[in-house]
């Protein structure tokens, strides 16, 4: 069959792959001239399907308000009328139950933890390097409030079968050496040793690489403008370098695909959230973190890469906004500063900010639209990383006629009604 997928960051390029090798003739097409150029960029670089966690829980509408009041907010919401903005947060708060809490984190952990066996199989198969740590995931606490919610959690991890440990502050720097100063603002953590790190937009930049090689074709530099329908089938995608055709279309263009579906009259409850990190060039001046942290009290994650450091956080919803606001970076100076003294001096710094495609529930979108050769990869959030190779293997199965080895009714869009 030939598909035709429409977005080349690591969710376009993980679903190519997985087709390519399912026998498909796949063509790749994307505004960027060469993959990974946009959200998949300068993330976090978590890969953390252990400690997948929903950001719509329980406490979380009095913690966000909160949140806009302090000078370090991970939070930012910028007043406009947009109408989608308002209906996603409406959204939002509807899945901030016990309930829904409980069956959105199995949803994410439930994809979560079958990515990471995927990406497992594809990098020992493939060899593909991406600077991956393996040293799994540490959750810091500041407030003694936080650190007892997460260990009331632990039997929700249970029920998952998820593997943790609970730490106290002398824990947390047996792990991580380098929070020795730090170790009097810690009231505590919480260790993912399943979870690891690595650079995603190295990764998919190799993967499109071994993926060319392979006989699929990537077109870039070419702007999706609009899809075409005919009665209950896609009939062409017109470019900026001219029209597309297949015998089956895959949307996977991130924030953006709400905005290609809505003149076929879908409405996807995906909504732009931003996100903003730095990239530290490492100097042996301190003693620097050997893994990968999580900031409960900032919402900030601190990565090794290699020789560089990767922090990432905070959440702006201004729309399609990209510009890059220097204050932003403040909480992330902040956060590095305080736990790693001395890292920043004399340190190169690179900045970036990129839009996650969020759903109002947090897991993903996958599978069937409401046209017969249109299917959908998007909604991934902050964990388009952690659930690129699930979700892109899970669709090219159903794609192919295959039972995907994970189920993936729960992800389709018509859960939004």
């Amino acid at each position: 069959m030939k598909v035709l997928v429409l977005g080349s960051g690591v969710i376009g390029v993980t679903t190519a792959w997985y087709l390519h090798e399912a026998g498909h003739d796949v063509t790749v097409v994307d505004r960027q001239p060469e993959p990974g150029m946009e959200t998949s960029f300068a993330n976090g670089g978590q890969i953390s399907w252990s400690s997948a966690t929903p950001w719509a829980a329980p406490g979380i509408p009095l913690t966000a308000l909160k949140w806009l009041l302090k000078p370090h907010s991970p939070l930012v919401l910028r007043p406009r009328f947009d109408p989608r903005l308002w209906v996603w947060l409406l959204r939002m708060l509807r899945n901030c139950t016990a309930q829904r809490f409980a069956r959105n984190r199995g949803r994410l952990l439930r994809l979560a933890r079958y990515s990471h066996e995927c990406l497992t199989a594809l990098r020992e198969r493939t060899g593909i390097d991406y600077d991956r740590s393996a040293r799994g995931l540490l959750t810091l606490f500041r407030d003694r409030r936080s650190f007892d919610e997460s260990k009331r959690d632990s039997d929700l991890l249970k029920r998952f079968d998820v593997p943790f440990q609970i730490l106290d502050p002398a824990g947390c720097v047996a792990l991580e050496p380098a929070l020795g100063q730090a170790r009097g603002k810690l009231v505590g953590g919480m260790h993912f040793p399943a979870d690891e790190a690595g650079d995603c937009h190295k990764f998919t930049i190799a993967l499109a690489q071994r993926a060319s090689e392979g006989g699929v074709r990537f077109i870039a530099s070419t702007s999706i403008e609009r899809i075409i329908a005919n009665g209950e089938r896609v009939e062409k995608v017109v470019t900026s370098s001219g029209e597309l055709t297949a015998d089956l279309y895959v949307l996977a263009c991130g924030s953006y695909t709400p905005l290609l579906l809505r003149p076929l009259g879908i409405r996807l409850p995906v909504y732009p959230v931003k996100g903003y990190s730095m990239t530290l060039a490492l100097t042996q001046s301190a003693p620097l973190p050997r893994g990968t942290l999580s900031d409960e009290t900032y919402k900030i994650v601190i990565t090794r890469l290699g020789d560089r450091l990767r922090v990432a956080g905070t959440a702006e919803l201004a729309g399609y906004d990209l510009r890059l606001r220097p204050y932003r970076f403040a909480t992330l100076e902040h956060a590095v500063r305080d736990l790693f003294p001395g890292v920043m001096d004399g340190a190169h710094a690179e900045y970036w900010c990129g839009l996650r495609p969020m759903t109002p529930d947090n897991p993903p979108v996958l599978g069937r639209t409401r046209y017969s050769n249109l299917m959908l990869n998007t909604g991934h959030g902050t964990l388009g990383w952690t659930m690129a190779c699930g979700s892109g293997k899970a669709l090219a199965s159903l794609i192919s006629g295959r039972e995907p080895e994970v189920p993936i009714e729960d992800y389709s869009i018509a859960r939004f009604g």
